[in-house]
């Protein structure tokens, strides 16, 4: 099989009221766009028919694909997609599709050139939040000062679950994730800084979603303790033979 311009990495657990919905929409897209696409949903151990009803629409509609996985956190099932997936451009999106679909193209070429890594970000100019509670942006954006100041200084948005990775760089970064939680994507920004990676964030629309995963108390001291297990891995040289040459298209 020729390898794909787009794989769409799609983590989920516990999204059966929702993932058919929103593999109409991703699929719905992808088919009137001009490159090759698949679409890999990895799902996280979920306990309800997620993984059959995936399972069910991949069955007539070959670009789709499932990964099931024990549960051990959005951050492994992310990690392990990532690294399944082919495409020559890997793109993270998340289950509820918070941001619309239509929008992934602002974060590949040609609407975006010479970048390993582009996010979608909530704060960028030109970005809206739609719907979010005041409390729920608050903790964000006092959780993204820790962020800034431990490991991925001048980044605004490390947490939307809107990412898009250069193929050829996923394999140096995340095999050495080692975060399994939610704050899997400041390890591997962290390690794309280190590398000399290009990171951008790209401005979106996202739209606050009630059955979102996320729990704004628990999770985010789940992400703090995660944040200081990154730091304190970085402290005791957890990641001092990563080398921060790029040479262009590699990370050796």
């Amino acid at each position: 099989m020729d390898t794909p311009f787009l794989s769409i990495v799609i983590p989920a657990y516990n999204e059966a009221s929702r993932i058919i919905g929103t593999l109409q929409q991703v699929v719905g897209f992808l088919e009137g766009r001009p490159y090759s696409w698949e679409v890999l949903v990895v799902d996280d151990g979920s306990t309800d028919a997620t993984a059959r009803l995936v399972e069910e629409f991949g069955a007539t509609h070959p670009h789709i694909r499932l990964l099931p996985l024990p549960h051990a956190g959005k951050g492994w099932a992310v990690k392990h997609g990532m690294l399944r997936a082919t495409g020559q451009y890997r793109m993270l999106c998340d289950a509820d599709l918070s941001m619309p679909i239509q929008q992934a193209e602002r974060m590949l070429p040609p609407q975006i050139q010479g970048v390993d890594i582009a996010i979608g970000s909530r704060e960028a100019p030109g970005a809206r939040r739609i719907g979010e509670p005041f409390h729920r942006h608050l903790m964000g954006r006092l959780y993204n000062a820790l962020v800034r100041s431990l490991a991925v200084p001048g980044v605004r948005d490390t947490q939307c679950g809107f990412k898009c990775f250069r193929g050829d760089i996923v394999p140096k970064l995340f095999g050495r994730q080692v975060v399994n939680g939610f704050a899997f994507d400041v390890e591997v920004l962290y390690l794309a800084r280190k590398a000399g990676l290009v990171v951008r964030e790209v401005a979106i629309d996202w739209y606050y979603r009630e059955q979102s995963k996320v729990h704004p108390v628990r999770d985010t001291i789940a992400m703090t303790r995660d944040l200081l297990k990154i730091r304190w891995h970085h402290l005791r040289g957890g990641y001092k033979d990563y080398s921060p040459k790029l040479g262009g298209t590699t990370l050796d």
